[in-house]
């Protein structure tokens, strides 16, 4: 298997170095953000056909602090470096880091935006607020992308209440 030097990053440092050298050689990219708990087989399609409209990958999941705050007291499952490591052993990003745990306005989207600059970004077809996003990606001369449907039958959340409900 071709081994890509898949890297994490979770320092500002690190994705500085990394925005550069993406720079140095006019790779595009795209930025794919999420919670990335309980994988399954539509993060994997998902991530697949993200990979394909640029030369790099980049995933921002979000923090453990978000999670809670966005989807309740008992989530995540995985901690944040679980969720990390979990999505870097399918090898489809170039580079994975977390998102910082103020990212719920659209500053600190636009900040994002501004500091990666995306050729893309990968959404699916529930992904909330793709207007706002598609504006601040256009300001920044990238484009919002629905690379994948959303399948109502298999999510991470459909997996936790049917495990509820099975006492596991």
């Amino acid at each position: 298997m071709l081994n890509l030097g898949i890297k994490k990053i979770n320092m500002n440092q690190e994705l500085d170095n990394f925005l550069a050298k993406r720079k140095a050689k006019k790779q595009s990219l795209t930025l794919v953000t999420g919670v990335f708990d309980l994988l399954h087989e539509e993060h994997h399609l998902f991530l697949q056909k993200a990979k394909k409209l640029a030369d790099l990958l980049i995933i921002g999941i979000e923090s453990d602090l978000r999670v809670k705050q966005m989807k309740g007291e008992d989530r995540p499952i995985n901690n944040q470096v679980q969720r990390l490591e979990n999505l870097n052993k399918w090898e489809l990003a170039d580079f994975i880091f977390i998102l910082p745990e103020e990212f719920s306005r659209a500053e600190d989207h636009r900040k994002l935006i501004a500091e990666i600059r995306p050729d893309f970004m990968a959404v699916s077809s529930n992904t909330a607020f793709q207007a706002e996003k598609a504006t601040i990606l256009a300001e920044f001369g990238g484009k919002l992308t629905v690379v994948h449907d959303f399948n109502p039958a298999l999510s991470s959340s459909k997996i936790m209440t049917k495990l509820k409900k099975k006492g596991i």
